[in-house]
């Protein structure tokens, strides 16, 4: 890669890990369901009227956007507003890479090799060794709990686009496509913000919303998603998939660093330990260590381990 496509890699590594900062400040502010609501509700308006819409089927944009926006992000902010911290929740988050291969290997037959076996052994050890931290920190441990989930539900829309790129006839622009999916989560996001926190969310929002939090939601929507996924999505129609997916590992470390810098967020020894062994992991299992042909789909995540690439991640 150019010296200055590396810095850019970099920095989005350095936006989706800081990113975990603003949504934490953001919770404050607004109920989880409807931050996530608001957040692609701002993602796709008003973009969605001036980019065009990509080249395939309605029906995926439903099925990735269903376990991305409405399982994913409802899952890991339900999970920050209980209690999870923004740092964690970067490192946990990764294991999407692992839940991508055990989808694929369920619903599309791809066998994971020994070296993925391997990596996803590494990576659910960090898991467990992490639960076990946030147990005997006092956290709670269905906060936790729902952060992995989040990271299963980011798998399967791996495995959603992984599909729809092998059926695309043409290689799908990864801006536009983020920017019409966002079309998809708001409705039942605002659906089940109704259900479950009741009508006064909004108001709630409304009377209480701070500056930080409407730039916290800001970032999260134009900087860390449309920019992010943008920025990412020409990355990996320049260069191969396993070259730029490196660059995503380095999203946990800044994750940690912003939390404890910004949210003065302790980081034990086996908190570290736990995220080193995700990290090595999802590394040994998604990392190619060969040069390959370069591949044509696009990835949405930023650990893509088989949506050569993922996304994703």
């Amino acid at each position: 890669m150019k010296p200055r496509h590396v810095l850019l890699a970099t920095l989005i590594a350095a936006l989706w890990g800081f990113n975990f900062v603003p949504i934490k400040v953001a919770l404050d502010d607004f109920s989880p369901l409807l931050l996530a609501a608001l957040r692609f509700t701002a993602a796709a308006l008003p973009a969605v009227f001036f980019v065009r819409r990509p080249a395939v089927p309605a029906r995926w944009l439903a099925l990735i956007g269903i376990p991305l926006g409405v399982g994913q992000f409802a899952l890991l902010f339900i999970g920050m507003r209980m209690g999870m911290p923004a740092g964690l929740a970067s490192v946990v988050l990764q294991v999407q890479a692992i839940f991508t291969a055990l989808f694929a290997a369920l619903l599309l037959r791809e066998r994971p090799g020994p070296r993925q076996i391997a990596g996803m052994i590494v990576a659910f050890a960090g898991v467990a060794l992490l639960g076990a931290a946030q147990a005997e920190g006092g956290s709670p441990v269905l906060a936790f709990l729902l952060c992995l989930a989040g990271a299963a539900s980011w798998g399967l829309s791996n495995v959603g686009m992984r599909r729809m790129n092998q059926e695309a006839r043409e290689p799908v622009d990864a801006f536009g496509f983020m920017v019409w999916l966002s079309l998809v989560p708001p409705i039942p996001l605002f659906a089940l913000s109704l259900i479950f926190e009741g009508p006064g969310a909004v108001p709630d929002a409304v009377r209480h919303v701070s500056l930080a939090g409407v730039a916290s939601l800001a970032f999260i929507a134009y900087v860390s998603t449309l920019f992010g996924f943008g920025a990412w999505g020409w990355l990996m129609r320049r260069y191969e998939a396993s070259t730029v997916a490196m660059y995503s590992l380095l999203v946990p470390p800044f994750g940690l660093v912003s939390a404890a810098v910004f949210l003065d967020e302790q980081v034990t020894g086996t908190r570290l330990l736990g995220a080193a062994l995700i990290i090595s992991g999802v590394a040994a299992g998604s990392v190619r260590l060969r040069r390959t042909r370069p591949s044509a789909d696009v990835a949405l995540s930023p650990a893509p381990p088989i949506t050569e690439p993922v996304q994703t991640r």
